[in-house]
């Protein structure tokens, strides 16, 4: 029988918006699979924490997230010490600098491939992924402590840059990218269509060649939900794994996070009433059914992650009122 990890990001909303999004979301399937548990388990994320919680649970499922990344794009480096790339939008907010939501960027392959051959010779090695993945080699920038692009979003960039004994370099180069694709007719093209110019680049998830946890069997199979998630979430996933509820293995369901990294809340109870007619429902019916065994739920926010793990035994426990306060961090 199926043993089955749902991975939920954002699935707990900020402390001071939970009470009220509780009662405003019905999903009777999600209250039953929340209250009448056999484990349950919270987790704060550390200070030092420079990825988010379901970021890290990916890292630890699948190892070093640049090799894992490269190799879900079919890249399979043999030396070197790699980092995923993305070219970004960075905006002024009032006094300080923030980076954009890569979501609403809107890059396309024909664009993103003349600002990657632009940028091409100033690395010691660029490689594509697609238009929104790229990958540098930086074999010397093994101490950088680079932060994901989610976990720096919104926020003062001075805050999220990478720290390390290399950090000036990266500077050095983000400078000298951002020179190059300044007013270039790329960028002004995008403007008059209404788009953001793609002025900088960020990089994160720093990984030695071969050291992806999947270099050989994969411990579990890892399915992505499609829709929301981002192509370097999405290559993650094992090839030919199911993306169905109850299917053995793992899936991310990255439905909500758009909506909480933009703060539309309207928009997160209305991507969660979707998940409990596609997966909450069919989930708390496959563990009645007996083809799921047992059921793990890591739900999670910008500080932490909660575990939830029930079974059909654990649905018996009648005396537990299903509700949805373990929706709270």
């Amino acid at each position: 029988m199926a043993s089955t990890t749902v991975v939920l990001p954002f699935a707990l909303p900020p402390a001071e918006l939970a009470p009220e999004l509780s009662r405003n979301l019905q999903a009777p399937a999600l209250a039953t699979l929340l209250s009448r548990n056999s484990l349950l388990k919270k987790h704060v994320a550390g200070d030092e924490s420079r990825v988010l919680p379901h970021e890290a649970w990916l890292a630890r499922e699948r190892g070093a997230l640049a090799a894992a990344v490269m190799q879900g794009f079919g890249l399979a480096p043999q030396e070197g010490y790699w980092f995923i790339v993305h070219p970004v939008h960075i905006q002024l907010a009032r006094n300080h600098l923030v980076l954009a939501d890569a979501r609403r960027l809107r890059l396309d392959e024909a664009d993103s491939r003349v600002l990657f051959e632009l940028a091409k010779p100033y690395f010691d090695e660029l490689v594509w992924g697609d238009a929104e993945t790229w990958f540098m080699r930086a074999d010397g920038w093994q101490g950088l402590d680079a932060a994901s692009p989610d976990a720096a979003l919104g926020s003062n960039l001075a805050d999220w840059m990478p720290v390390g004994p290399t950090a000036l370099a990266f500077k050095k180069l983000q400078n000298e990218i951002q020179m190059l694709w300044h007013e270039h007719p790329v960028n002004e093209a995008r403007q008059q269509r209404g788009l953001a110019p793609v002025n900088s680049f960020w990089m994160w998830g720093g990984a030695g060649a071969g050291s992806a946890a999947a270099a050989g069997a994969p411990p579990r199979a890892l399915a992505v939900a499609a829709g929301a998630a981002p192509s370097w979430l999405a290559a993650l996933a094992t090839p030919a794994a199911k993306v169905a509820p109850g299917e053995n293995g793992a899936v991310v369901l990255p439905q909500l996070i758009p909506a909480a990294a933009g703060n539309d809340w309207g928009a997160w109870l209305g991507a969660m009433q979707q998940l409990e007619h596609e997966w909450f429902a069919p989930l708390l019916a496959a563990l009645r059914g007996g083809s799921t065994n047992e059921l793990t739920m890591i739900l999670t926010s910008r500080e932490g992650w909660t575990e939830i793990r029930t079974s059909k035994a654990a649905l018996r426990k009648f005396w537990r009122a299903q509700n949805l306060k373990n929706l709270t961090q």
